[in-house]
């Protein structure tokens, strides 16, 4: 019998969900998902089709480790939209929980993070940029279950 993936709570049935690159951003930014926080988050188009990932779709969950590779935490996609970087607007900025309360604050520290070696070297290009055209995956989620916590 197999589970319903959308009702499924069980940690090592469910895909990870990884939060930037293991370090202190990880750290924060689980730690603004399990206190609420955060509710939102943008990915890269490019870096799905690069790792060849299927786009979040809603009801989906996944699992959030910490930096020690963890499971802290279920959650559970509301929303998807796939828009041009330059469209995204205050409300997705300050439900990504990081502190921005400005989009121009929120895309600054978000540019900083894609033109950074790491990224670059996850995508597979040196000289990669974003601009405003370039497509973002603005995902919407839930806590549907919290794990044990971190640290």
């Amino acid at each position: 019998m197999t589970a319903d993936p959308a009702q499924n709570t069980d940690p090592t049935l469910l895909p990870k969900a990884e939060f930037a690159f293991p370090g202190p951003l990880r750290d924060r930014l689980v730690a603004a998902i399990l206190d609420g926080s955060k509710t939102a988050t943008t990915g890269l188009l490019a870096q799905y089709e690069h790792e060849g990932e299927h786009l979040p779709s809603v009801g989906q969950r996944s699992v959030v480790v910490d930096f020690d590779d963890r499971p802290v935490a279920i959650t559970e996609v509301t929303d998807v939209r796939v828009v041009p970087l330059g469209e995204v607007d205050i409300t997705h900025a300050v439900d990504e929980g990081e502190g921005c309360t400005t989009v121009e604050g929120w895309r600054a520290d978000h540019e900083e993070f894609r033109h950074s070696e790491e990224m670059r070297r996850a995508l597979g290009d040196p000289r990669f940029t974003v601009h405003d055209a370039t497509p973002v995956v603005l995902e919407r989620f839930r806590v549907a279950a919290h794990l044990h916590s971190s640290g």
